[in-house]
């Protein structure tokens, strides 16, 4: 089978792509430049002699760049994991216009995922989006007139911590386009499914923090495992014969678990799918 993994460079993204290279499976590799892809390539051909591994650069973060990799990947994928992500300054932009963790950890998936399941068919394929936690992320409703968080006080009254809360908004737009995406898709052989890697260290996101969240971060990283950890659920839900077939659901430690109601309301996910549609310049069609 083969496997395409955003983020692969490194991280959660590079430990799935391990694991299923070592699995058997043939893994594309999406990263932001060729010298990250073939590091990563290399790292993870020492530990999988016979790893089948192969590379596409994208940066995630320009729609332009997404829509080129979702029609140039060929052969077409039977399994695509949705990981990369930001934690970027609130004011930081792309340069298509865009807020960047909104456009990396949102609109870049809905774009892959979308677009990728229209070339595929009736499948089969499993599509699996990395999120965060169920309980946390209750928190953090998405506002849906504000998706790229324009007005910043609504984060919270520290703004150290607001790019963590923007990341947050986006990880729970990332549950309701897959609930989204599996109700559309079904009867067909595409799954869609969201899981949670963990708390785990070493995975880039904090590089951008300041002030309070930093020292939160530096804190926190001596006691939460490593990003092997953190492949796991996202590596069974792409390969489990125990989930074939179960689509728009959300995982945590290999157990289903329910989502906050602001997630699961299907008139909020169809806003979120709506406007993104737009922002992509692809069609709403519910």
């Amino acid at each position: 089978m083969r496997a395409v993994v955003t983020g692969a460079t490194g991280g959660i993204g590079e430990a799935i792509a391990r694991r299923l290279a070592t699995a058997g499976h043939s893994v594309v590799l999406i990263g932001r430049s060729r010298e990250r892809i073939a590091a990563a390539q290399r790292r993870i051909a020492a530990a999988v002699p016979d790893a089948d591994l192969h590379g596409e650069v994208a940066d995630l973060s320009l729609l332009a760049d997404v829509r080129d990799l979702a029609t140039r990947l060929d052969p077409l994928p039977d399994i695509a994991i949705s990981n990369a992500a930001v934690v970027a300054p609130i004011d930081a932009v792309t340069g298509e216009g865009l807020q960047l963790t909104f456009a990396t950890n949102h609109l870049a998936p809905y774009l892959l995922l979308r677009t990728l399941a229209e070339r595929i068919g009736a499948g089969p394929a499993r599509f699996v989006i990395v999120g965060a936690a169920p309980r946390a992320l209750a928190r953090v409703p998405v506002d849906l007139d504000d998706l790229q968080c324009r007005n910043a006080r609504t984060l919270g009254p520290l703004p150290s911590f607001r790019p963590f809360a923007a990341y947050g908004r986006t990880k729970n737009m990332n549950a309701m386009f897959g609930y989204a995406l599996a109700r559309r898709l079904a009867g067909t052989g595409i799954t869609v499914n969201g899981g949670h890697p963990g708390i785990v260290k070493q995975t880039g996101l904090g590089r951008h923090a300041r002030g309070g969240l930093k020292v939160f971060t530096n804190l926190l990283n001596p006691f939460v495992p490593g990003v092997d950890h953190g492949a796991d659920n996202p590596a069974w839900l792409a390969t489990a014969s125990e989930v074939e077939g179960v689509t728009g659901r959300y995982f945590v430690r290999r157990k289903e678990v329910t989502t906050a109601p602001h997630t699961t309301d299907v008139t909020r996910q169809d806003r979120l799918w709506d406007e993104s549609a737009r922002l992509v310049g692809l069609p709403a069609t519910h």
